[in-house]
């Protein structure tokens, strides 16, 4: 099991900037990947950024240029930090973490709570 825990997110305006940050805590795990996705109101959830264990990141067109994603200090912590925001990129942002788990022999996902980033004058 993997707990996540999310901070970062609010009100800001078009053209500011906000910062993501999310924590993984868990036994007997090895993490695969560490990510983003957001779930605007009426649509269907989608991935922002994600970054693998070798640090190699991948984002959705529309945030490429003004998103960066990055590893934390600590261990199994990411990072996202969103310039330019746009009012579009408003959403509830989920973190996500694709996990090996050594006793199960499988690979599994956990999600966070959310954090709501709106962009609004």
């Amino acid at each position: 099991q993997v707990r996540l825990v999310e901070s970062g997110g609010g009100l800001v305006q078009p053209g500011g900037s906000l910062r993501l940050s999310c924590a993984a805590s868990g036994a007997l795990v090895s993490i695969n990947s560490m990510g983003w996705y957001r779930q605007a109101p009426g649509k269907e959830r989608e991935l922002v950024a994600r970054i693998y264990a070798d640090n190699s990141p991948n984002y959705v067109d529309s945030v490429k240029d003004r998103f960066t994603i990055s590893r934390g200090n600590a261990k199994n912590t990411v990072n996202l930090q969103m310039n330019s925001l746009k009012p579009e990129d408003t959403a509830v942002y989920y973190c996500h973490v694709n996990y090996y788990h050594y006793l199960l022999e499988s690979d599994r996902d956990a999600w966070g709570q959310g954090t709501q980033v709106t962009v609004s004058s």
